[in-house]
């Protein structure tokens, strides 16, 4: 499995409730631009239009070499799940109140795979809490290192 891109910031900003695998519906250049690693999910999340998944603000650069068949970087691209994950995904956003952001991309084979995950966003004070316990986590770190030197 070798990830091309990973939305660090999605695990500081939600609480990961669950995750998916869902493949993506791309053109010829997309997928040539994603292979040289020019992708960027920071900002993606899926939403629903007529029962089926798009991904929004998935950011894939031009291919150098795609004259005018090249594509529009930020295009909403379908992604691909099964019948009974939608539904229960649907489902979840309208009685939770929840969100579904992208985490990482990914190839599973020769296949482009975007790993999604079902979240709820942090509060300010969460996201301190988290902060906090990193700082400390690292300072018990440095310690334990510095006394057996």
């Amino acid at each position: 499995m070798k990830i091309v891109c990973q939305n660090k910031k999605a695990s500081f900003e939600y609480f990961i409730l669950d995750t998916y695998e869902a493949g993506i519906k791309l053109k010829g250049t997309e997928i040539k631009s994603v292979r040289k690693g020019k992708c960027n999910i920071n900002d993606a999340y899926v939403i629903f239009k007529n029962n089926k998944p798009y991904i929004l603000n998935m950011h894939i650069a031009k291919y150098e070499m795609g004259n005018i068949f090249n594509h529009d970087e930020m295009r909403t691209k379908e992604l691909l799940l099964t019948k009974h994950e939608i539904l229960k995904l649907q489902q979840k956003i309208k009685l939770e109140g929840l969100t579904i952001v992208a985490t990482k991309a990914y190839f599973k084979g020769s296949l482009l795979k975007i790993e999604i995950a079902l979240a709820k966003g942090k509060k300010t004070q969460d996201k301190r809490d988290v902060i906090k316990q990193r700082e400390e986590k690292r300072y018990i770190e440095k310690n334990l290192k510095n006394s057996y030197k």
